[in-house]
This record gives structure tokens, sequence and C-alpha cells, in this order.
């Protein structure tokens, strides 16, 4: 009976140690993860919307006085010199204005010298020939007129620029100022012009940073700075009018080309705040969410509060620090105080590249898919 009851134990010990062995062999390997450093950025998110490209000068070039237009010797998108002659109207009426003007003043110039003399020999008095220099003077302010009209029958380039519209066709009956050729001006720059909301209209001030880019031009990114601040709002749409100046650039700009803007406002220089990325974000209720924090080989769970989000980085207002290793990949699946183990971004492959755990055992412990999440954890 001894010998039975030593066996006994004997193979009861020895299960034990199966046993331990058994869990030893089955213990789950470290769940594979990436990090990503807590940063600094600024206190307030960027402000973005769509704008249209302009000239900084853009003239809107029409005749003093109304007529049929003669020629326009130019085309859209033609570059042209100070003081070319662009456009002209039939002078025809203009001529004959200018001509019955000029006989008026001669008429009355005659009429003050006889004048003179009739009052040299007292034959007029003083108050008539007085009279005749008004009537003279009158003569000469409508010739005067005549011939100024008679310069702007005619449309002269004010600066160097190129043609970006043409609004009008020859032969085409025009009245006084109506316009026919807009033209930029080179030398100046281009502008962004835009509205923004009152929300943002408030936040926005002169001198305020921007970037700008385009879609024709997708892979070019534009500085600019805010010059003009609307003070008022546009009856039609409600808001308020701002322009950007772009710095210059060698790039081909052209105006009406479609820029996307995003403006960082005065508010968010004046402080700073931590930022996340947005994959390490694993709950939110509100202004309120969870991510994990590495500690040295395990996964730390922190509520924090959010400040705003951008395009891929979340700002946080409270409950992490800058410089913290937060959990990006692999950060759904993990549980407060888990094993993990850090992968390294391999060169060439995309930050969101698929993770791939470490190896277990053949036959043994779960599959990658379930180590990630994928399967019963």
């Amino acid at each position: 009976m001894r010998k039975f009851a030593l066996l006994a134990v004997t193979f009861a010990s020895l299960g034990l140690i199966a046993c331990d062995s058994t869990e030893t062999e089955t213990a789950p390997a470290p769940t594979p993860v990436r990090v990503a450093a807590a940063q600094t950025g600024p206190a307030a998110p960027a402000i973005r919307t769509n704008g249209v490209l302009a000239n900084k000068d853009e003239f809107r070039l029409s005749f003093k006085v109304g007529g049929v237009i003669k020629r326009i010797s130019v085309r859209e998108g033609d570059r042209v010199r100070e003081g070319q002659r662009l456009a002209e109207i039939e002078q025809t009426e203009i001529n004959a204005q200018v001509e019955q003007a000029r006989q008026s003043f001669e008429k009355a110039q005659r009429d003050v010298e006889r004048g003179e003399r009739l009052y040299a020999d007292k034959v007029i008095s003083l108050e008539q020939l007085e009279d005749l220099r008004t009537q003279r003077a009158v003569a000469e302010a409508a010739l005067n007129a005549a011939e100024f009209n008679w310069n702007y029958a005619a449309i002269v380039a004010p600066s160097d620029g190129t043609v970006l519209r043409k609004l009008a066709e020859e032969r085409e009956l025009v009245s006084a100022g109506t316009p026919v050729l807009v033209l930029g001006a080179q030398g100046r720059g281009f502008v962004v012009k835009t509205g923004l909301a009152d929300r943002e209209i408030v936040q926005v001030k002169l001198g305020d940073a921007a970037q700008v880019r385009l879609d024709a031009l997708p892979d070019a990114t534009i500085g600019g700075k805010v010059t003009e601040v609307a003070s008022g709002a546009d009856p039609a749409s409600g808001m308020f009018g701002i322009e950007v100046t772009l710095d210059p650039s060698s790039l081909p700009l052209k105006s009406g080309l479609v820029a996307k803007l995003s403006i960082t406002p005065s508010s968010a220089t004046s402080g700073s705040r931590v930022y996340v990325p947005i994959a390490a974000i694993v709950e939110g209720d509100g202004n309120r969410a969870s991510v994990f924090v590495l500690d040295n080989d395990r996964a730390r769970r922190r509520e924090v509060n959010v400040a705003f989000i951008t395009d891929e980085r979340v700002a946080i207002a409270s409950g992490i620090e800058a410089g913290a290793q937060v959990i990006t990949d692999g950060a759904l699946y993990l549980e407060d105080g888990e094993h993990v183990v850090v992968q390294e971004l391999e060169a060439g492959k995309s930050p969101r590249a698929p993770l791939t755990p470490n190896p277990l055992p053949k036959g043994e412990g779960e599959s990658a898919e379930a180590v990630l999440g994928g399967g019963t954890r």
C-alpha cells in the first residue's frame, strides 16, 4: 500500500509539473503596437475655406462716353504694356461735339474782343462787358470737357499686365462707363479672395499667416498673409470678405484658379496644446476620450479631454503631456495594463501599413488576426 501511495504522489507531482510547463508554453505573446509621440501645436484650429485667385490689381476699363465700338485690338490672355491702345469707339460723334464746342468758344472770344472796344468807346456798359466775358468762360469750359471726353474715346492700358476678360465685341453699342476689358496688372502679385462666417471672421486679424493650395497645382503650397478684412457682411451672402496676399512665386498662376485656404488665426499662436494622432483615440463621448500610453512594456489607459480635431490629429485639452508615447496602431484592441511590444516602421512602408505580430509557437496560441483584434481575445 505504501508503494502504491508513493507512486500516486509521484504521478501527481509529475502532472502538476506538466501543467505548469503547458501554461508557461501557452502564455500569450506581447501584443504588437506602434507608437507616436504627443507633440505641441497651435492653441486654436486653422480656419479652412475655399477662395478664388485674382490679381492684386484688376482694372475694369471702359469708355468715358458712349458709342459704337470701332476696334478692340487685344484678346483674352494677351500681355500688354503701359500706354498701349487697347480699344476705341467711333469718333464721328465725339469729333463733332469737340468741333461745336471749339466754334462756340471762338465766337465767345470774338464777342469779348468787340465788347472791349465798345466799352472803351463808352458804347456798352461794364456790366455788358462782364456778361460777354462770362459767356466766353462757359464756352471755354465746354470745350475743355469735350476735349477731355475725346481723350477717353479710346481705352489705354494703365500699366503692364494681362487681359483677363473681354466683355464686349466690336460694333457693339455701349454706354458711358460700361466695362469693356478687365486688365490684371503685373508687379503687384496675386491674392485669394473669399468670405468667412461670423464665428470665423472674429478670429482673423491683419497679418495672420495663411497657406494656399491650388487644385490646378496640387503639389505646390504657397504662403501668404491676410491683408484685407471686411468690417461688414455682404448683404447677399451674409459672409465677411477677406483677402490674402500671396508670397512671390514662380508658379504659373492665373486669375480665376480655385484655391484652398488655411488661415492660422493669431489666437492660435497665443498658446499651445498637446496633439496626438487621431489613430490613438480609442473611445470618444462628447469632448471626452481615451488613449493608451506606453509605460515600459505595458499599455496604460488614460482619460483625456478633447479640444478639437484637425485633419489627422486631435488637440488634447488635458489628460496627457507633450512627449508621451501614445499607442496608435493596435490601440483599439488593447486592455489596460496589457503587455505590448513596439514594432518599428520599416523603410518604404506607409505609416498605416499592417503590423506583423511576434511569431507564436507553431500550432499553439492565437493567430495574428486574433492578436490584433480580429479574433476572440
